[in-house]
């Protein structure tokens, strides 16, 4: 079994696990505890699984996270400080979003759905704006419960 770093921030909402990334102070926390916020309101099951870094392995064509064990149940609040949760001990990640400023997201995507391959295995993947987390949790809280968007062509 080889456990690789991801410089990503993870929750597990449902079944899916959410991998986070983007650069320092871009929300990564922020979103994830929101994301759990809004799951658990809505009765469905949503929990941590790591902050700011995840250890990774492929297995069975499934990218499996784990918090690194000095991280494990810690999480940072901006301007609050580091937090104990409770958390999963893994996850199944099922989707990547990544935070970018918003000149670096395109207005209009081209059609179709972008992945990223992650020590191998292929996930989908949002960009969002950073800072927005509250719009960012209902993009990716739609795209987890009802699948990606069916965009129109033309």
């Amino acid at each position: 079994m080889t456990l690789e770093t991801i410089h990503a921030t993870c929750v597990v909402i449902g079944s899916a696990g959410v991998l986070i990334r983007g650069s320092s102070g871009s929300g990564k926390s922020n979103l994830g505890e929101e994301l759990v916020d809004r799951a658990t309101a809505r009765g469905r099951f949503a929990a941590f699984v790591s902050d700011d870094y995840c250890l990774g392995e492929a297995a069975n064509g499934r990218l499996v996270v784990r918090p690194p064990e000095p991280l494990a149940g810690l999480w940072e609040r901006r301007g609050e400080g580091i937090v104990r949760v409770c958390h999963e001990p893994a996850a199944i990640a099922r989707l990547l979003v990544d935070l970018a400023p918003v000149g670096d997201i395109d207005r209009l995507p081209e059609a179709g759905i972008a992945s990223e391959r992650i020590l191998g295995v292929a996930l989908p993947v949002i960009r969002l704006p950073e800072g927005r987390e509250s719009l960012d949790a209902r993009r990716v809280l739609r795209w987890v419960f009802e699948g990606p968007p069916q965009l129109v062509e033309g």
